[in-house]
């Protein structure tokens, strides 16, 4: 990495540099600084590439996406909810803890709304691909929504749990993906049912226009 190095290339480095400094300073110019300071890159070439705390966190996030899905790569051909579980687990594990408390904390602020739903549905999306989804249709969507809200309620979890080995938080998460099979366990046979009932609409008109 030098300072010749393209800005696209360079912006997720230096993010990675920042991790040291970013439980001291937070998501801020100054841990850029001494991020760059420790790259031995020019700290106006850094600002360029990291302008801001929302191009931090978008560039992190990203990293922090890729390294995840590379751990999913290399793990063997295991059922779709031990994927997930396995994708939440290496999320987590892949982002230092007090380095992602900082990140929520800038996040939890209104005017990071935005990227705050941003990320969090990347971070989904990114766990589903890596669990080897291939959904098109609604499907794809409602997966993300749900998982969204699992991982969301996981991060708060996870930052707070002082158990050994986060062994609370893989608890949590197990409850979490129970309650979700229950439920699609519960939409299918509701689903199966309503195919056997009779077409309402069909069913009303022969109610107006009986058949002779």
């Amino acid at each position: 990495m030098t300072n010749d190095t393209p800005l696209a290339e360079l912006a997720p480095c230096l993010a990675r540099a920042m991790l040291p400094h970013v439980p001291f300073d937070g998501w801020s110019e100054t841990a850029l600084a001494a991020a760059a300071r420790d790259s031995g890159i020019d700290p106006d070439i850094a600002a360029l590439a990291l302008p801001n705390a929302d191009a931090m966190l978008t560039v992190w996030a990203a990293d922090v996406n890729a390294r995840m899905a590379q751990v999913m790569a290399a793990t063997p051909n295991l059922k779709i909810r031990d994927r997930i579980r396995m994708a939440l687990v290496t999320r987590l594990e892949t982002g230092d803890r007090e380095v992602t408390r900082r990140a929520l904390n800038l996040l939890a602020q209104p005017r990071h709304a935005a990227l705050s739903t941003r990320l969090l549905w990347q971070a989904a999306d990114a766990m589903w691909r890596a669990a080897g989804d291939t959904a098109t249709d609604y499907n794809h969507y409602t997966k993300r929504a749900i998982l969204s809200g699992i991982y969301s309620a996981t991060l708060l979890h996870w930052t707070q749990d002082d158990s050994e080995d986060f062994a609370a938080t893989r608890a949590f998460i197990d409850r979490r993906i129970d309650g979700v099979m229950r439920f699609e366990k519960a939409k299918a046979k509701l689903t199966g049912m309503m195919v056997k009932l009779p077409d309402a609409a069909r069913f009303l008109g022969r109610l107006r226009y009986p058949a002779v």
